[in-house]
C-alpha cells in the first residue's frame, strides 16, 4: 500500500514538474523566494490594522508568530524522523524530472506548505467576518507550494501532507486565540 503511494506521489511529480519550461522557471523561483511576499505580508498587516486596529493586530502577529514557529519545528522533527530524500536529490528521478532549484534538507513534509496554510488558515478564521472575498487567501499557499513541486523540491504528498497540518494547527491556534481573546485580548 505505502508503496502504492509512493509511486503515485512520483508519477504526479513527475507529471506535475514536467508542465514546466525554462521560459517560466525565473518567474517560479520569484514566487517560492518568502521574500518576494513581503508586499503582501504589509498589504495583510494594514488591512488587519484598518479592520481591527492596532492592539488587535499586535495580538493577532503574536499569534501568527507562535504559529509559524510551531508549524516548523513540527516540519523539521516531521523531516529528520522520516528523512525522505527531495526530489531533486533522489538519483532515480535526476534524468526525469526538471531540477531548477537544489536543496539539501530533507522533504517531507513541505515547510513552505505547511507555514502558509497554517497562517492562511488562522488568519481566515481570525478575519473573515471582516472581509467579503478573504477566502481568496488561500490561492497564496497554493501557488507558493506549487512552486516547490515545479522547482524539483517536494513531492505533491510532501504538499499535501504540509496542507493538512498547516491547516490543523491554524485551526487549534485560532481555538486557542478564541479561547483567550475575551480575557487577555478584549477589543
Amino acid at each position: 500500500m505505502l508503496e502504492t503511494i509512493k509511486e503515485l506521489d512520483t508519477n504526479l511529480l513527475i507529471y506535475l514538474n514536467g508542465l514546466g519550461s525554462e521560459k517560466y522557471d525565473n518567474f517560479w523561483l520569484f514566487i517560492t523566494d518568502q521574500l518576494h511576499w513581503t508586499p503582501l505580508f504589509l498589504l495583510f498587516f494594514y488591512l488587519i490594522y484598518k479592520k481591527i486596529g492596532g492592539r488587535q493586530t499586535l495580538y493577532v502577529l503574536l499569534f501568527v508568530a507562535i504559529l509559524i514557529a510551531f508549524t516548523d519545528q513540527t516540519c523539521n522533527l516531521f523531516k529528520h524522523t522520516f528523512q525522505r530524500l527531495r526530489p531533486c536529490n533522489n538519483p532515480d528521478l535526476a534524468s526525469i524530472i526538471r531540477i531548477v532549484q537544489v536543496r539539501k534538507s530533507y522533504s517531507f513534509f513541505s515547510g513552505h506548505a505547511a507555514n502558509t496554510m497554517a497562517v492562511a488558515t488562522f488568519l481566515f478564521l481570525v478575519l473573515k467576518r471582516h472581509f467579503k472575498y478573504f477566502g481568496l487567501l488561500f490561492l497564496w499557499p497554493l501557488v507558493f507550494a506549487y512552486s516547490r513541486i515545479y522547482l524539483g523540491l517536494h513531492y505533491p504528498g510532501d504538499i499535501l501532507a504540509g496542507y493538512f497540518f498547516g491547516a490543523l494547527f491554524g485551526l487549534l491556534l485560532y481555538l486557542v486565540y478564541r479561547k483567550l481573546k475575551p480575557q487577555y485580548f478584549p477589543e
